[in-house]
């Protein structure tokens, strides 16, 4: 069987594939980005650190990748946390896949992408976050190897809103 075999046909449903990671230290601390004043979306928010996931990647490798080229670390231990599908338009979507990286190895390193910081979980109340964190932070901090992931859908009604389900 070929690659035809799989049956790909562009007038249904397709979704660009995203990672996002959440680096935790030994000490509970979480790292996170602001994007860059040039970024096309959440400039100045903070954010897990994250992007596409290339072709010949697998989810693992680009998560793994990610976090090597916007921090500089490199992570022992990788937890898969959940599984994010946002609808964006009728024909097309982005699926996301959340990670808590721990046993991080490695020199923190700058880049363009934006600037890095640790925080203790307490210490993000009143900053610019991507609106979706606060709720994603919650479910990750808590995340252990071999726990059940959390699975969500993130839609936008009439007046651009997001609405999140989450469902186990």
């Amino acid at each position: 069987m070929g690659a035809d075999a799989q049956g790909l046909n562009t007038e249904r449903y397709a979704v660009v594939p995203r990672v996002l990671i959440f680096p935790f230290s030994a000490d509970g601390k979480v790292l996170l980005l602001s994007g860059a004043p040039h970024k096309r979306i959440w400039a100045g928010l903070w954010n897990g650190i994250g992007g596409h996931i290339e072709a010949g990647e697998s989810v693992l490798t680009a998560a793994r990748r990610e976090l090597l080229e916007e921090t500089g670390l490199s992570a022992e231990k990788w937890i898969f946390c959940g599984q994010v599908m946002v609808d964006v338009r009728p024909e097309s979507g982005i699926a996301f896949f959340v990670f808590r990286a721990e046993g991080l190895t490695g020199e923190l390193l700058e880049s363009s992408e934006g600037n890095l910081r640790w925080f203790q979980m307490d210490e993000l109340t009143g900053l610019p976050l991507v609106e979706d964190l606060p709720v994603l932070l919650a479910k990750t901090a808590h995340a252990s190897r071999g726990g059940e992931p959390f699975w969500a859908l993130y839609q936008y009604d009439a007046r651009g809103q997001l609405v999140m389900s989450f469902s186990a």
